[in-house]
């Protein structure tokens, strides 16, 4: 994925509205944030405006793209790790299997792409 991403203005929004109850304000470059964000963890451009029509709605969306972002990070990173430890013990199938397994699941594209680029990688590997 080559888009820049600005999740850590989302961290920051989430952590204000999510968990120090400060309310959302659905001013234009909030809508925007949820809107490029949105499409960045694999949400639908329809899903996201749906809920941009109301504050509730908004929030729910803030909290599933956060949710996302969370997840996928707290999967992958040990997935890689797994991986690069089985790769130092020559085993590349049992390496290839964290980065499968990380691509059953996983909906967010810059994670997605993490994951097929380093089946790339061990693909070399076996030549």
């Amino acid at each position: 994925m080559s888009e820049k991403t600005d999740w850590n203005f989302l961290r920051d929004l989430a952590q204000r509205v999510l968990k120090d109850d400060e309310p959302l304000e659905l001013i234009q470059n909030v809508r925007a944030l949820l809107r490029r964000t949105g499409g960045q963890v694999g949400l639908g451009a329809e899903e996201v405006e749906q809920a941009l029509n109301d504050v509730p709605r908004a929030t729910e969306l803030l909290r599933e793209i956060s949710r996302r972002i969370s997840e996928g990070s707290h999967r992958l990173t040990p997935a890689l790790l797994r991986m690069y430890r089985l790769i130092e013990a020559g085993d590349i199938d049992g390496a290839r299997r964290q980065m499968e397994e990380v691509l059953a699941v996983e909906v967010v594209p810059l994670y997605r792409n993490i994951a097929l680029g380093e089946l790339e990688k061990l693909e070399e590997l076996k030549r």
